[in-house]
C-alpha cells in the first residue's frame, strides 16, 4: 500500500488449514476477529479447508469453540481464492464452478493464523513470499525450524542453550528395523514423552512410564507424522515466555513469564484437552512466582531463543525451570496459541499490551518488514 493510499490496510485473516490443528486454528481467529480494530483494518476472513481450498468464510464466528462435542471446521464454497502478487500489488480472486473470475481486490497483508504442518512450518510462508505478500510472523527458515522439534533441538544448542535428553526415530528408521530404532531409545530413562516431530497443541503425544507401552505410543505419534521425537522426562516447572520482535532495528521484547500447572483431573500432562477442552484440569499462573533475578533470566534466554533462530513477529519460548534453578529449553513456538485466554496474549496483558494492541503491533510490524531476503 503506498504512502499516498489513504484507504484503510485490507488485511487477510487465514486459518484452518491442512494439519491436525485446524479446530485451534478457527478458534484463534474467532479471538482475532472479534478484537480487531475495524476503524483501522478492513479484515478479509478466508477458511482452508483440510483438502488445502482457500474459501470465504463469513465473520459471524460466535459459535466457534472447542468442547467435548464441538469443533469448528472450514467447509469449501462454491468458489476458490487465490493471490497473485506483483510489487505494489497483491490481488485476491475468486472463481467458481463457471470457471469465470472475479477480483475481491488488494491484499495489503496476510495475519496466518494456522497451527502445525502446511501453516506454521514455512511451507504458507515460502508461497507467501514467492508472490511477494506482506505477512505476520516469522519467515520460512524460522517457520521450518520452529515447527521441527528435532531441527529446533540442534539449533538451540548449537547456540548454547541447555536441553534435555531426547533420541529422533525417522520414518526411513522405523520401517528399515524397527528393533534397531527402540534400542536407540535405550540411554533415556523413563518417563519418556513420544511427540510427532512436526505437530503442536500436544497432539498425538503420549507419557510412557515403561518399555511396555513404547512401541505403540510411537505409532500414535507417527499417525501424525512419520518423524518422531522421543523426550526424556525433566522434572521442573514449566515455565513460558512470550517475545514480540523490535521495531525497526530494535531487539526483541520479552513478556513477563507465566506458569502452566497441570491439576490432577486424570491429566498426567499438558495434553490436548487439558489445554483446550477440559478447563479445570490446567492453571495458567501469570506472572509466574519467581524472584527478580530468575525473572530476568528467562526473559533474557527467550529473547536470545527468539533470535536464534531467525524468528519474526511472535513466538513463545517454553522453558524447564529445575530445583537447581537450571533453565532448560523445551520450544519455540512461532505461531502460539492467540485466543484472548491463551498464554501469549495474557504474559503480554501483564506486561502491558492488551490483546487488541497486541493484534495491531503485530499488524504494524508486518506491514513494515520487506519479503523477500532480510
Amino acid at each position: 500500500m503506498s504512502q499516498n493510499d489513504s484507504r484503510k490496510p485490507r488485511v487477510l485473516l487465514l486459518f484452518g488449514g491442512r494439519s491436525s490443528e485446524h479446530p485451534v486454528s478457527c478458534v484463534t481467529a474467532a479471538g482475532v476477529l472479534e478484537a480487531i480494530d475495524r476503524d483501522k483494518y478492513e479484515v478479509v476472513p478466508v477458511g482452508i479447508t483440510r483438502e488445502g481450498t482457500w474459501t470465504l468464510v463469513e465473520q459471524d464466528v460466535t459459535g466457534w469453540s472447542l468442547t467435548a462435542g464441538s469443533k469448528p471446521e472450514i467447509s469449501a464454497s462454491e468458489e476458490v481464492l487465490r493471490l497473485t502478487g506483483e510489487p505494489g500489488s497483491h490481488e485476491l480472486l475468486a472463481s467458481g464452478s463457471s470457471h469465470e473470475v472475479r477480483s475481491l481486490g488488494d491484499i495489503d497483508l496476510v495475519f496466518p493464523l494456522l497451527h502445525g504442518p502446511f501453516g506454521e512450518d514455512g511451507s504458507l510462508q515460502g508461497m507467501l513470499e514467492m508472490v511477494d505478500v506482506p505477512y505476520v510472523g516469522s519467515g520460512i527458515a524460522a517457520s521450518a525450524i520452529g515447527m521441527d522439534k528435532h531441527f529446533m533441538k540442534v539449533v538451540f544448542e548449537a547456540a548454547g542453550f541447555e536441553v534435555g535428553p531426547y533420541a529422533v526415530i525417522t520414518d526411513k528408521q522405523w520401517e528399515r528395523d524397527r528393533s534397531a530404532a527402540l534400542e536407540s531409545l535405550s540411554g533415556l530413562e523413563y518417563p519418556l514423552f513420544v511427540k510427532p516431530a512436526r505437530a503442536g497443541s500436544s497432539v498425538g503425544i503420549s507419557k510412557v512410564d515403561s518399555p511396555e507401552t513404547l512401541e505403540a505410543a510411537i505409532e500414535a505419534a507417527r499417525i501424525h507424522d512419520p518423524k518422531v521425537v522421543v523426550e526424556q522426562g525433566i522434572t521442573g516447572r514449566e515455565i513460558e515466555c512470550g517475545v514480540l520482535e523490535g521495531r525497526g532495528h530494535f531487539a526483541p521484547r520479552a513478556s513477563m513469564p507465566g506458569e502452566i500447572v497441570v491439576e490432577d483431573h486424570g491429566h498426567t500432562f499438558y495434553d490436548f484437552d487439558a489445554k483446550y477442552v477440559d478447563g479445570a484440569a490446567v492453571q495458567l499462573s501469570c506472572p509466574a512466582v519467581l524472584s527478580d533475578e530468575a525473572t530476568a533470566e528467562i526473559r533474557n534466554l527467550a529473547a536470545r531463543a527468539f533470535d536464534a533462530v531467525n524468528a519474526e513477529g511472535l513466538s513463545r519460548v517454553d522453558f524447564f525451570y529445575t530445583d537447581e534453578g537450571k533453565w532448560i529449553i523445551n520450544e519455540i513456538n512461532t505461531m502460539p496459541g492467540f485466543t484472548p485466554s491463551s498464554m501469549y496474549p495474557q504474559m503480554w496483558a501483564q506486561t502491558g499490551i492488551g490483546y487488541a494492541d497486541l493484534i495491531d503491533e503485530l499488524i504494524y510490524l508486518g506491514l513494515n518488514r520487506k519479503t523477500g531476503l532480510r
